[in-house]
């Protein structure tokens, strides 16, 4: 896994930190809020990005551990983000089997 943090990674990762020292917890719930909205209407492009970004790795013949290092995730994460299930930051549900009727 990556040991390394993007800059962009960090100022997000920072802000978060500023949210959560917030002192009133009226303020801070309204911020938090505020946050999890935005990255409920993200996570789905957010989660194509990072899905796009493997494909074109396994297209060129990356290993899945490489990917993983690489991306500084598991390799079952990798696998889970090739087949369209996601991460562990954010899932697709899968699909349950209905039950037959007889």
């Amino acid at each position: 896994m990556a040991d390394d943090i993007t800059e962009e990674a960090r100022q997000v990762i920072d802000a978060l930190k500023h949210v959560e020292a917030i002192d009133d917890p009226v303020e801070r719930a309204v911020a938090i809020s505020q946050v999890l909205k935005n990255y409920k209407d993200r996570a789905p492009k957010l989660r194509d990005m990072q899905r796009e970004a493997v494909l074109l790795l396994r297209a060129q013949e990356v290993s899945y551990r490489k990917i993983a290092d690489r991306l500084g995730i598991s390799l079952g994460a990798v696998q889970n983000i090739e087949r369209g299930h996601g991460s562990a930051w954010g899932t697709k549900p899968r699909k349950k089997a209905e039950p037959e009727e007889g």
